[in-house]
């Protein structure tokens, strides 16, 4: 049983392969957080609770004056209240309709049933009855009524448990939610790192590690979108964690929204860490009889470190959180107009083009901005979802119908939330612009954003899009959205509940992005937000890859899907093949490494192939069929970090889950006069079997020689000696010199 519940003792244990979740409700009906870590054998680990009277630390008033070490306020609770005891920070702060902010929720049962809970309107892990159990608590708050359902998903054979709340008004007035959170975690002992992700446009998800001290440190937004400063994934771990040993716990938002993660360490050494909507902006009311559902947490634990946290993520966005057909799809190797052309196009030069990619191999034309409406730059158009047919020489469909004739299937480029003021739908629809009535709006690269917390915007979207969609042959769709909200307010609320519009544009995003995928299952949708703006489970639900940034200069890449590959795996991670130098970086890099960075990801170019030299298109030739033999394994392998890019060499390997074939890259992002080898372990192989180690075609003809030079001939290892001895990598002979490996098993 993956879900036991104790009556006699209120204990409720979860169960995973490898970890327990432990909850217990005690006499006084306040439920503890009692375990979370390795797996246990049936205990009760509440023994561990030292209540010891704290000073000026309050006591229920239940216990009178005989209970002065019980206290709320060092207890480790499951859903810890505002108002009632705890000053910690909390998961629940409420504004009773007295103005009283004050909660205190006690247990008042739970039940168990097969199968994973869904979320309606919202992302949620999915598994079916065989593979999942769902366990459902209820606390309730016995002087106004307010009820949490607390529901657990539990995903025995994955290591993942899920978390999200429902809380309802069963008073008779109303109340608001200031603070909901999907999910707190209290450790009683332990002394721990805390991992977060930050960034900005272009250098997304850089990991920041570093010890928990006193105090409440934070990471969040109030962007409106999931942003690029803060990913709302985070990690706890021991110091002494590596990506192969100590123990890790991670928690990961299946949210696009505002959101908030605090971690907490209090007067007595313990930690709290919840995940919440970012409280700033949000206030919900609830009248009564009504209810507010939280988003959705994944949790995870691994006592092998941080790459087997990692791939426990990976296999469940993988596999239960992103959906259609796609989900389990090679994806087509792609070529993207934008940093080709820009604006500057006709429908000539891109049937130009796309004959010439499709020559090299190449299977999909993307068509970036500027094919719509008057658009001819970023200051306008945007919002009038029609084609220019004077701009493109011909319809949408002749255009695709060209370019599905040179051999390539065609894609379109949407910002379906953004509106310019240079349009023809905001001179319809102004009041369809979110801004507050007599104040001039913040503008962001001279565009609005659309209310899509209103019905009738979210309609008209639909609309112009399936028609888009269904009048043409059109095989991908990258979702772009380009600035961050500001200026928030909506038409659709009264004053007192503009609290409510962050989150319900995020419930309508959501609600416009389930029609248009249900309605065109077949279509690849990939997601983009200025890049990796909104890269997040709760976007991967709805587009099963996400453009991981616009920065596509491959040394900057190295640190941006080194931080994405903590929690995202790579076959949701959009990634191309440019041109030098970079567009943002000036950067010179060989089209070796281009190609290595580009096939830890979904894969593709991003460049004009008509300028390619000879020799170029020979390597991209090579690339592409290099990445089709080993697309299934780079998007179902086991990952493995083998060394961090500030180590000089950044290095990676995909496994496959039966050990017979491993892919190693390797870039050095710097080159010295009398250098250092550097040595990496191979890991995810049978140990008793052995290994054809083979150094994939250079590309580049002047390397041929010196590769040769160090791999004259395909070596044959054990796996135990490929993970006990490792590989040794030559140094590089040239700046940011790339390696590929293969090792295949040998048949016996």
């Amino acid at each position: 049983m993956s879900i036991v519940y104790e009556e006699t003792s209120g204990v409720i244990s979860l169960y995973t392969r490898h970890s327990t979740y432990q909850m217990k409700a005690d006499t006084l009906g306040t439920l503890l957080h009692t375990h979370y870590g390795g797996r246990l054998a049936g205990d009760d680990m509440s023994g561990q609770i030292c209540c010891i009277d704290r000073g000026l630390s309050g006591n229920p008033y239940e216990y009178g004056r005989s209970r002065r070490e019980y206290s709320l306020d060092v207890l480790p609770q499951e859903y810890p209240c505002f108002g009632t005891g705890d000053f910690r920070t909390a998961a629940l702060r409420v504004r009773n309709a007295d103005g009283s902010q004050a909660a205190q929720l006690r247990f008042a049962g739970c039940r168990t049933e097969k199968g994973k809970y869904a979320l309606e309107g919202l992302p949620a892990v999915y598994a079916g009855e065989a593979e999942a159990d769902t366990l459902t608590v209820l606390l309730r708050d016995p002087a106004t009524g307010l009820e949490a359902e607390l529901r657990y998903g539990v995903l025995e054979e994955l290591d993942v448990i899920t978390r999200a709340a429902r809380i309802t008004n069963r008073g008779t007035a109303p109340v608001v939610l200031e603070k909901a959170a999907s999910a707190s975690l209290d450790w009683q002992f332990g002394r721990y790192d805390w991992l977060t992700f930050h960034g900005r446009h272009a250098m997304e998800r850089n990991l920041t590690r570093q010890p928990l001290r006193h105090g409440v440190q934070s990471v969040g937004c109030v962007r409106g979108t999931s942003s690029h400063q803060y990913n709302p994934f985070t990690i706890l771990c021991e110091p002494a964690a590596t990506e192969t040993a100590g123990e890790c716990w991670g928690m990961c938002f299946l949210y696009s929204g505002e959101f908030l993660m605090e971690a907490e360490l209090d007067q007595v050494d313990q930690i709290r860490l919840v995940c919440s909507i970012h409280p700033d902006d949000f206030a919900w009311t609830l009248a009564p009889g009504e209810s507010f559902q939280t988003p959705e947490v994944m949790l995870a634990y691994s006592g092998e470190g941080l790459g087997r946290l990692s791939r426990i993520f990976h296999r469940v966005i993988r596999e239960h959180v992103c959906r259609g057909p796609w989900r389990d799809r090679r994806r087509p190797v792609l070529l993207n107009d934008w940093e080709a052309t820009y604006f500057d196009f006709d429908g000539d030069k891109l049937v130009s083009i796309a004959r010439k990619a499709a020559g090299l191999g190449m299977e999909l034309f993307v068509m970036d901005d500027g094919w719509f409406g008057r658009r001819k730059d970023d200051n306008g158009g945007l919002g009038d979802w029609y084609p220019n047919e004077e701009k493109l020489g011909c319809s949408l469909r002749e255009l695709a119908e060209r370019i599905n004739a040179v051999g390539m299937d065609f894609g379109i480029w949407f910002e379906p939330e953004g509106i310019s003021e240079d349009s023809d739908l905001y001179k319809a629809h102004p009041d369809w612009a979110i801004r507050i009535p007599g104040r001039a709006p913040c503008l962001a690269r001279n565009q609005l954003v659309l209310d899509f917390s209103r019905r009738e915007v979210q309609d008209h979207i639909i609309g112009q899009l399936r028609g888009v969609l269904s009048g043409a042959p059109i095989r991908y769709v990258k979702w772009d959205m380009n600035r961050s909200i500001s200026d928030k307010f909506t038409a659709a609320l009264p004053p007192e509940r503009q609290g409510e519009f962050a989150h319900r544009y995020v419930l309508g995003l959501y609600r416009v992005l389930e029609e248009l995928t249900q309605a065109f299952p077949d279509i690849l949708f990939e997601g983009c937000s200025g890049g990796g703006g909104r890269f997040d489970a709760g976007m991967l639900y709805y587009t099963p890859q996400i453009w991981c940034s616009d920065n596509t200069d491959a040394i900057n890449r190295l640190d941006i899907q080194y931080g994405t590959s903590f929690c995202y795996p790579a076959s949701a991670v959009g990634a191309h093949v440019s041109a030098v130098p970079n567009h943002q970086t000036g950067r010179n890099t060989p089209l070796a490494t281009r190609g290595c960075l580009a096939m830890a990801g979904t894969f593709g170019y991003e460049l004009d192939v008509t300028r390619l030299s000879g020799e170029e298109q020979e390597e991209v030739r090579r690339q592409i069929e290099r990445f089709r033999q080993s697309a299934d394994l780079i998007r179902t392998g086991e990952y493995y970090r083998l060394c961090a890019p500030e180590e000089g060499c950044a290095a990676w390997e995909f496994a496959a889950p039966d050990g017979s074939r491993a892919l190693v890259q390797a870039v050095f992002t710097h080159i010295e006069a009398n250098p250092i080898p550097v040595h990496i372990r191979v890991r995810g192989l049978q140990a008793d079997a052995r290994y054809r180690v083979e150094l994939t075609d250079p590309g580049a003809i002047e390397d041929s020689a010196l590769y040769k030079r160090w791999f004259p001939a395909p070596a044959i290892l054990s796996g135990a000696a490929l993970e006990r001895g490792g590989l040794t990598l030559s140094p590089p002979w040239r700046e940011y010199q790339s390696w590929e490996i293969q090792l295949r098993r040998e048949q016996t």
